[in-house]
């Protein structure tokens, strides 16, 4: 059986809220909580879920900018949970993460061309500053831009063309897996699909693989292999694209794709609501997180989590349960 490419394993992250006038803590917010995948090489796993259910904290815990508070990562079958100095470092070559905001995560004092040669520079690839420059010249062209942009600094560039400036950092290194947190939504509809473009030759050129953080859930039906649906901390159903869009199995699944607007004047969808809003992730209710909400829920779902049913390995689909007439 072939080793997946990343392996996490009730993974859990949590934050301290509050502390008291000791120091001690009072109140700790779980943001992620018991989360277990397996990510193939050459796939995209498209994380949705309500803004606030953890899937960037997710993310940046995959990519150990967040350090977990418990559970395990295994990358290529080595544990990196606790993996600190050059050996981080390593992985970082390995892993790199594209953030939403294309005029944050640029620094507005440094040229593109140093931009890009930074990352070869920290992680000592290519010995002459020549070399360096060729190879920013690459990523840029790699990317749709023009190579005269080295010597412009961000704040000269659109938003969209920003983003693909910010791509190109993150392939500086060569990594095998790249996080996508939310890499699209900060943009307009056209340059959004220009960028979703993009990823998928670089795919398909790079052999990269993809966890796509989005909330759009139309923007992950397109570029998703597999598609894990989070609340408030944890993964409720996780399937296939093709299945989950098709079949959802999940109450909240359920529930998120039929508030997805059909251009269609002549389509009437039946719009399943939820009752109230996201419970606070400093107080979560017993039992199943979803069940206050929950049009299907019935009493047990307040004390214990419904059993996970496995219908096949690569779709797990949680709280198959019907209200009683």
């Amino acid at each position: 059986m072939n080793t997946p490419l990343l392996h996490v394993e009730h993974l859990s992250k949590s934050f301290t809220a509050s502390t008291d006038l000791f120091g001690r803590v009072s109140a700790r917010v779980l943001a992620v909580q018991d989360v277990s995948f397996d990510l193939e090489r050459g796939e995209t796993l498209g994380l949705v879920g309500e803004s606030g259910c953890g899937k960037s904290t997710l993310g940046r815990c995959l990519v150990r900018l967040l350090e977990p508070t418990s559970g395990r990562l295994l990358f290529k079958g080595e544990d990196i949970t606790t993996c600190k100095g050059a050996r981080l470092r390593a992985l970082r070559r390995q892993i790199q993460i594209v953030f939403q905001d294309p005029y944050a995560m640029l620094n507005p004092r440094m040229t593109v061309g140093e931009l890009l040669t930074e990352p070869l520079i920290v992680h000592g690839i290519l010995d002459s500053a020549g070399d360096r420059r060729d190879r920013a010249k690459q990523l840029l062209e790699t990317v749709g831009l023009r190579p005269e942009g080295l010597e412009r600094h961000p704040h000269e560039f659109s938003g969209g063309q920003r983003q693909r400036i910010g791509i190109a950092r993150a392939l500086a290194v060569e990594p095998e897996l790249l996080i996508c947190d939310e890499a699209v939504s900060a943009l307009d509809v056209s340059i959004q699909a220009q960028i979703l473009n993009l990823l998928m030759d670089l795919q398909q050129k790079l052999e990269l693989t993809y966890v796509f953080i989005a909330h759009d859930l139309k923007v992950v039906e397109r570029v998703s292999t597999r598609v894990a649906v989070m609340y408030l901390g944890n993964i409720v159903e996780l399937a296939e694209s093709r299945e989950l869009y098709a079949n959802p199995r999940h109450p909240y699944t359920q529930a998120l794709l039929s508030a997805i607007p059909i251009p269609d004047p002549s389509h009437r969808a039946t719009r399943i609501p939820l009752k109230g809003d996201v419970p606070s992730p400093l107080n979560p209710p017993s039992g199943c997180h979803f069940h206050p909400r929950c049009p299907q829920a019935i009493d047990e779902c307040a004390r214990t989590v419904p059993r996970l049913e496995v219908k096949r390995p690569e779709h797990l689909a949680a709280c198959l349960r019907v209200a009683p007439e």
